[in-house]
């Protein structure tokens, strides 16, 4: 039974899956039962009849996926002919696993929030008859359930189950579970036909009437039969190009473009190799007449800083003992924390005296002892090429607290006060304003930070727009809040040349498991002030709990030097839980940037190699209707490490937040360098994820 489980496992993996014209893993506009590889993100582009759906789905777990679209539909409003922009988001869950002889099964929710012009559920079963063959059929409420729909069976668990209730509103944003399940349902099915590893056919039967799309005066297209077909080609492992027939009267075509964070395009990366290690003679242990020598100190911390300036590290501070060393290093290279921690103690190995035999290894980062990690020499000795070093040099490793770390430590001569400044292009894009879906501005930055002693730091960015329509934006903005974030377009219209940073930080370890940040200046681009932060994260632990106290004064429009005359008083208590399975929760709960209190949940997953997945959302006292179109804040967090795709090494990322509306109800301060962001990585759980790097 176990084999004929793996081979049906096997089955619906060679028959892989593709994506559909709302950017899910389906057929052509129904869904199947499969689901994408663990962690896929996929962006489709699917056009026919005047719609174009633009999708970005995400394998958030192996049974669980999700996805957000962003929709133009042509001469929705009848009456002018105005076409319409429509946001949505969709989850999707694997409840039953295929067997040999039972098929998949999953239940989805589609456009479950948003303006519900795409609102349905679904259940769906499919099954691989073969490796190439498989097929599906499911039912389906809402736009699943509007052809030759009959009475809703769940209606025997009372009569509000008959009639599907239409919105409550027309803002959109809202989750309106009480429509879910409700009204007619409708029989979809179709199957797919792989004959080579390339190209799928696919064929279905529709369940979706496309009531309004073929209305009179709107008539987008004919709907003349409830048949699709179409043609799935693999152009490559990351893209997908699709071509349809819909309906008897369209041609419909979709690019599908997917990308997994557990596999890099650069395979085995791009870096220089490790230093080996070096391991000592017997006799090396006790000898300590390197001690006679009064320069020993200063040679040895001379060629550990060279060492790791090779491999993209800074050597900050050392204590020598005779047998004991204690490291405070900085680490811009390595993304994954544990590599840099690796790659430091390999080369101690080759820098130390043979009776220096136990290693700290202090991580700094922006003047903060993230952790201290104690490695036995012997055994780095003993397991460079045993078959579970990695996890064996785990278990014998100590990680602890570093707020007592270190004392006595040098520092090496010449990094403060340290300069440091760079001149580059910069692209900022902003996305889904009605009148241009996406607007780019491009031009050149200029960077600097000075560090004026171990956490303190002034540091600034400028911009000049070179090119790109972001400054072009003729939005005005309809809320009645105070306009906190709304007016974003006329800082894009009157900041050419922009002042986006310009502040002072001061941030330490205030005491065992405790952190502190102080910073002030132009924060952002929109805001100056003074904010102050203390954290408190234990090093081994999954909980963190913070606060945050923040002065915050509107910048002009130029986002030069002057301020306008709103001023607020801000402040958040946050807490933060690390799963352990890559799942990381945060809970912010204060006031907001117009006055207005409330609370944000996110929820995130992030990888060891740097690619992070998230969504968040915020509800405050605002009403919905003073809020706005959208109803609350909400969007999606990604964020991609450039050596992804580079190979090389680099611990720069590039983050991107999708916001389907842009409003001032729930808007929060940025300010760079928040505390749990600044430490988490160098703690226990995230370090025991990467440490299969520790031998890199």
């Amino acid at each position: 039974m176990v084999s004929g489980a793996v081979q049906a496992q096997d089955a619906g993996r060679a028959a892989q899956y593709t994506y559909t014209l709302y950017g899910t893993p389906g057929l052509i506009d129904m869904p199947t039962a499969q689901s994408a590889d663990d962690a896929e993100l996929a962006a489709t582009l699917g056009y026919f009849g005047g719609t174009t759906r633009t999708t970005l789905s995400f394998q958030i777990m192996p049974r669980l996926s999700g996805s957000f679209r962003y929709a133009r539909i042509d001469n929705w409003v009848i009456a002018t002919g105005e076409n319409t922009y429509d946001r949505s988001f969709d989850l999707r869950y694997r409840l039953v696993d295929e067997g040999v002889h039972r098929p998949a099964v999953a239940i989805g929710l589609q456009d479950f929030v948003g303006t519900g012009i795409y609102s349905g559920e679904y259940i769906v079963a499919t099954k691989q008859l073969n490796p190439q063959f498989g097929v599906t059929a499911g039912v389906g409420w809402g736009r699943f359930g509007s052809y030759n729909g009959v009475a809703n069976p769940l209606g025997i668990f009372g009569p509000a189950f008959d009639v599907r209730p239409g919105r409550s509103d027309n803002l959109g944003g809202q989750v309106e579970s009480g429509r879910w399940f409700r009204g007619d349902v409708a029989v979809f099915a179709g199957a797919a036909w792989r004959p080579t590893d390339r190209l799928t056919f696919k064929a279905e039967y529709s369940s979706d009437a496309y009531v309004a799309e073929t209305a009179a005066g709107r008539d987008l297209f004919r709907r003349h039969i409830p048949l699709n077909v179409g043609v799935d080609y693999q152009i490559s492992d990351t893209v997908h190009i699709q071509g349809y027939y819909i309906y008897g009267s369209e041609a419909g075509f979709a690019l599908t473009y997917k990308i997994n964070p557990k596999e890099p395009l650069a395979n085995g990366g791009l870096g220089q190799r490790p230093t080996p290690i070096r391991l000592r003679e017997p006799g090396q242990i006790s000898d300590f007449a390197w001690r006679a020598q009064p320069d020993a100190s200063q040679i040895l911390r001379d060629s550990l800083a060279r060492l790791l300036k090779a491999e993209g590290m800074v050597l900050e501070a050392m204590h020598l003992e005779p047998t004991h060393v204690t490291v405070s290093m900085r680490n811009p290279s390595y993304l994954a924390r544990s590599e840099a921690i690796g790659r430091t103690a390999r080369i101690l190995t080759q820098v130390m005296p043979g009776s220096v035999g136990a290693f700290t290894i202090i991580p700094v980062v922006s003047g903060i002892r993230a952790v201290a990690v104690m490695i036995d020499r012997s055994d780095l000795e003993a397991l460079e090429f045993a078959p579970d070093g990695a996890a064996q040099s785990f278990d014998r490793a100590q990680i602890a607290d570093a707020a007592e770390q270190g004392a006595g430590s040098t520092l090496v001569d010449g990094l403060y006060p340290h300069l440091q400044w760079r001149v580059g292009p910069y692209a900022t894009i902003a996305y889904f304003d009605p009148e241009n879906p996406v607007r780019i501005s491009v031009g050149a930055e200029l960077a600097a930070a000075y560090d004026v002693a171990p956490g303190l730091t002034f540091a600034g960015k400028v911009r000049q727009r070179i090119a790109g329509n972001g400054g072009s934006n003729p939005r005005v903005s309809d809320s009645v809040l105070q306009h906190v974030r709304t007016d974003a377009s006329i800082y894009d219209v009157q900041s050419e040349t922009a002042i986006t940073q310009l502040t002072v930080a001061y941030q330490t370890n205030l005491g065992r498991d405790f952190y502190g940040r102080v910073t002030a200046g132009y924060l952002e681009r929109m805001y100056g002030g003074i904010s102050a932060e203390v954290l408190w994260k234990p090093v081994d632990g999954q909980f963190g709990l913070g606060a945050e106290l923040n002065y915050a004064k509107q910048r002009d429009f130029d986002q030069l030097f002057g301020f306008q005359a709103y001023a607020v008083v801000t402040g958040h208590v946050s807490g933060y839980y690390d799963f352990e399975n890559g799942m990381h929760g945060q809970l912010d709960v204060g006031r907001y940037l117009a006055g207005d209190y409330g609370a944000t949940i996110t929820l995130e997953r992030v990888f060891d190699n740097g690619w992070r997945f998230g969504a968040f959302a915020t509800l405050t006292d605002v009403s919905f209707g003073d809020f706005g179109e959208g109803s609350f804040d909400k969007g999606l967090r990604f964020t991609v490490p450039l050596t992804h795709f580079s190979g090389s090494p680099t611990a720069r990322t590039y983050p991107v937040t999708l916001r389907p509306l842009l409003r001032d109800g729930g808007a929060r301060l940025s300010v760079p360098g928040r505390l749990y962001e600044t430490v988490r990585s160098y703690h226990e759980p995230s370090l025991q994820g990467s440490w299969g790097r520790f031998w890199r």
